[in-house]
């Protein structure tokens, strides 16, 4: 199954200077546990935006650079967007992968994607860069919505969304 997970803000905001809008200790656990062990897709500047621009750890890392002079030390590079899904797709029949950014790599695969997992934050992050307001496409459905919790100083929803 291919699976985005993210994090947006009240307008399906996802970001703002190549960085997250918040920093969520309980967002970032539910991201590591639920990813840890996994194949995770990313675009060259989602990698770049990490410490040290190293690949997350105890995962596999498979980057999209369109630069073919640019390979990062721990991560599968791949230099073309049919490539790139092509690989998705193959590594999606057989197990769970997600997509993790940025911004046009979500909205590039999104329709490729079987599920959604948004952390929803009631705020307004005054992002510059969006995810397609799921919620006003009719593929897609809310399945789960989480009770609102507070994470840090900011009330946050767990929602998982599948393709109809």
């Amino acid at each position: 199954m291919i699976i985005s997970i993210l994090c947006v803000d009240k307008n399906y905001g996802i970001g703002k200077n190549n960085d997250l809008l918040f920093h969520l200790p309980l967002d970032m656990k539910f991201f590591r546990e639920t990813t840890k062990g996994h194949t995770v897709f990313m675009g060259e500047n989602t990698l770049l935006s990490f410490p040290n621009s190293k690949p997350l750890p105890n995962r596999k890392n498979v980057v999209l650079s369109q630069d073919v002079t640019h390979n990062y030390e721990g991560c599968e590079n791949v230099h073309n967007f049919d490539e790139f899904v092509k690989i998705l797709r193959n590594y999606g029949e057989n197990e769970d992968v997600f997509v993790i950014g940025g911004a046009s790599i979500y909205r590039q695969t999104l329709p490729f994607v079987d599920e959604v997992l948004l952390t929803k934050v009631d705020a307004d992050g005054e992002a510059t860069v969006f995810f397609p307001n799921l919620d006003e496409m009719p593929e897609w459905n809310c399945i789960e919505e989480s009770e609102p919790v507070q994470d840090g100083e900011y009330k946050i929803r767990f929602c998982k969304y599948v393709r109809k």
